[in-house]
């Protein structure tokens, strides 16, 4: 999905040192690299794989410590901590998915601990209504959460945190990626990798159009444009520089380091959008229910790029 960068920042553990955006990897070490020409069935995989940072096992959530943020103190248990960052990480989560991949479907224990980050005003809960799924909760952090987890010490390396819900028309689509990310760690991890980082088009578009500004109006030629582009791993496409929805910076299973990007389609694409980031080379993923109408778009425009069913 296009969007403009949020007009809140997100913010980054300026403690650590950032790391720079990966080139892309053209091949995985030692399995298939996904590309956009690949279609796989997520409902068909495995749902209780979780990813490296999503392990919340009830003898490390039973007792809490103590969490100092200027004049008040929060007592976390483990598995609320890591609550905490994974919904800063993606700014939106659905508290299904939430239950699903980050406490391996125990409802109740993720229950109590959002019960628990609720009434510390760490989190608020925003129900979401809609005609095909009835009525969601989707989960984000309060700022006060975003300045705790940022002092925590538990971000990855150059790890972007956000809070809010900003757009909340384009909550649902934001939502899903976090599942999106569950499905390709399960991936990444069959090979022997691991998930190490992720960038969602917010920060993505932050740092190119920095650069491009840099330019000035004047030089901002098709050839600085694609340079810039290609520092960022990104391409142009009908002189456009295409940015994913989510990149997912992972560790092979040799220690080398790769991204890759993943876009998020929905029967509201147009199709020279869809064929556009096609093109691009990104892995474009769709609700179930959409992904068909999406091939046939696909399909009429002659690409050889598949939609991968969410």
């Amino acid at each position: 999905m296009s969007r403009d960068p949020f007009p809140n920042q997100p913010e980054i553990d300026d403690r650590r040192e950032s790391i720079p955006i990966q080139e892309r990897g053209d091949s995985m070490a030692g399995t298939r690299h996904i590309s956009s020409g690949d279609v796989r069935d997520l409902g068909s995989e495995s749902q209780s794989r979780l990813s490296e940072n999503d392990h919340r096992t009830p003898q490390a959530d039973d007792s809490g410590r103590a969490y100092y943020l200027r004049d008040r103190t929060y007592l976390l248990r483990e598995s609320e901590l890591a609550t905490l960052v994974e919904i800063g990480k993606f700014r939106v989560v659905d508290a299904v998915d939430l239950g699903e991949f980050g406490y391996a479907g125990d409802a109740g224990r993720m229950n109590r601990d959002i019960r628990h980050l609720e009434q510390q005003g760490l989190i608020a809960v925003r129900p979401f209504r809609s005609e095909r799924s009835g009525t969601k909760r989707f989960l984000v952090l309060t700022r006060k959460a975003k300045r705790l987890v940022l002092q925590s010490g538990r971000l990855p390396e150059g790890q972007a945190i956000y809070h809010g819900l900003v757009k909340p028309r384009e909550a649902r689509h934001d939502a899903a990626l976090y599942r999106l990310y569950q499905r390709e760690s399960v991936r990444i991890g069959s090979a022997g990798g691991r998930p190490v980082r992720v960038a969602l088009d917010y920060e993505l578009k932050r740092d190119l159009h920095r650069e491009l500004a840099q330019l000035g109006d004047a030089v901002q030629t098709r050839e600085a444009r694609e340079r810039i582009a290609a520092k960022q791993g990104l391409v142009l496409v009908n002189d456009k520089v295409q940015v994913p929805d989510l990149r997912l910076e992972y560790e092979t299973a040799d220690h080398e380091r790769r991204h890759i990007d993943l876009e998020l389609a929905t029967r509201n694409y147009r199709p020279r959008a869809l064929a556009q980031k096609a093109k691009a080379g990104f892995s474009i993923y769709a609700p179930r229910e959409d992904a068909s109408k999406l091939r046939r778009i696909l399909d009429e425009t002659e690409l050889t790029a598949r939609i991968l069913s969410l």
